[in-house]
């Protein structure tokens, strides 16, 4: 097998001896040995997060140097790189964003609270007919998803 001399533009930042990346416009390209190989959206999450596990996964790069040149925590690459061994490449398309949203107050109980608040009950009687902590409901009557009378 012949071996190919990586030559990479002047502006390109570079993780390791074969891997580099740029931003160009609104999408960021990245490098292995000269070619370009993916790109993703400056937003995309779900993109970048898949390019670097591939990265590590495929042996251009190492953890800490990716974690160095990226200026991101080891363990959050460590943990890309793992969900792509475990789940596969829909693992980081395929799924419904979750993190912020509370998993016991739905929907449903914000409306089954907000009646029983509207009868008189208290906050702590609320809190326990619905099953939710008495804070969840202080906490979404001071946001104003719930209103007391």
């Amino acid at each position: 097998m012949q071996q190919i001399l990586p030559i990479f533009p002047e502006d390109i930042k570079m993780v390791n001896y074969q891997v580099g990346f740029k931003q160009q416009d609104d999408f960021v390209h990245y490098f292995v040995n000269g070619m370009p190989v993916y790109c993703h959206e400056k937003s995309d999450k779900n993109g970048y997060r898949f390019v670097l596990a591939t990265l590590v996964n495929n042996k251009f790069c190492s953890i800490k140097e990716l974690s160095e040149a990226l200026g991101v925590q080891k363990k959050n690459v460590e943990r890309y790189a793992k969900s792509l061994r475990d789940h596969g490449m829909g693992y980081f398309f395929n799924r419904k964003e979750t993190r912020g949203q509370c998993h016991k107050f739905t929907p449903e109980k914000a409306e089954e609270a907000q009646k029983l608040l509207d009868l008189g009950y208290s906050q702590q009687g609320t809190a326990k007919a619905i099953g939710v902590s008495e804070s969840a409901i202080r906490y979404h009557i001071k946001a104003g998803t719930l209103k007391k009378k």
